[in-house]
């Protein structure tokens, strides 16, 4: 059976994902034909860092730019080089030479330097390809799907609609329709039927009309966020949509940190990525956890038999 083929997008080069694919490299092989979107030269210089020999068949996708990479820094030049790195990965995946995108991780400080619009991966692809992209984190044991993700807590409450919410619900069932999901509350106690805040009242009217559309009840809330992980409850329900980013990162984080995986649904092509950041403090020193990203690649390639 031909083995897929996956465009690798390098991440933040300051940070410690041209690390993790070197040491993963001959593992990932055995499960696809890897392209990484990183030119030789910038490369020679990251193998010559980490003291290590460059696989004879680590094939290259040519990304024009040269940088002089600063281990732990944050710098607009390594911003641009990991965008750079990653819409070729797209493109590679929008004509058909790849079979989807994994990507290393970025630094969104270093993307705001480069003079870049974007908040990271997922809002890039959401307007590139003008379709709600949803950003779902976890690993076998636990997903959790944000309805909002990079965006300042203050604005959250506001930012639960109606609309906005059923149509991530039905963009959610189109994206994983079997499993049942349990909806998190935005409130302590999930609002106490309006003593605590009247927000899940729209969540649960959203939920409803999304359950009778569907013709089934996939979507279960609002449900009380500071109970929904606890052993009893999660073990009926390994999918989960927060509310805010930190609602449902801190838990699973906390639970699955090494075997996570980014999951982006909804979109025409297949990304997934690392479910952890550039680690300056480490990088360049041989002390990259690999796990995430073989997952990251694992998942890719079950989406595509899906």
């Amino acid at each position: 059976m031909k083995k897929p083929t996956i465009a690798v997008s390098v991440g933040d080069l300051n940070g410690v994902g041209i690390e993790i694919a070197l040491k993963a490299h001959t593992e990932i092989s055995k499960l696809c034909h890897p392209i990484y979107c990183i030119n030789k030269e910038i490369l020679t210089q990251a193998c010559r860092l980490l003291k290590c020999e460059l696989p004879k068949d680590f094939q290259l996708h040519k990304v024009a730019g040269s940088l002089t990479i600063e281990p732990g820094k944050t710098t607009k030049e390594s911003g641009r080089y990991s965008y750079d790195s990653f819409m070729a990965a797209v493109k590679l995946c929008e004509e058909k030479r790849a079979d989807a995108v994994v990507t290393l991780p970025i630094h969104k400080e270093a993307w705001m330097m480069a003079g870049l619009e974007y908040k990271g991966h997922t809002d890039l692809l959401r307007k590139h390809f003008n379709k709600e992209a949803i950003m779902m984190l976890g690993c076998p044991q636990m997903f959790v799907a944000l309805f909002t993700e990079h965006i300042p807590l203050k604005d959250v409450a506001s930012s639960i609609q109606y609309d906005k919410l059923k149509e991530f619900f039905m963009d959610l069932h189109n994206s994983i329709q079997k499993p049942q999901i349990a909806v998190l509350g935005l409130n302590p106690h999930a609002g106490d039927n309006g003593v605590l805040g009247n927000e899940e009242l729209i969540i649960k009217e959203a939920i409803k009309n999304a359950n009778e559309e569907i013709g089934f009840k996939q979507f279960v809330g609002p449900v009380v966020p500071d109970v929904a992980f606890a052993p009893y409850f999660k073990d009926n329900y390994n999918y989960f949509v927060a509310m805010y980013h930190d609602q449902g990162l801190a838990p699973l984080k906390a639970l699955y940190f090494d075997e996570s995986v980014n999951i982006s649904l909804n979109l025409p092509i297949i990304r997934t990525s690392v479910d952890h950041g550039t680690a300056f403090d480490i990088a360049y020193k041989n002390k990259a956890n690999i796990l995430s990203y073989i997952n990251a690649v694992s998942s890719a390639i079950k989406l595509m038999q899906e």
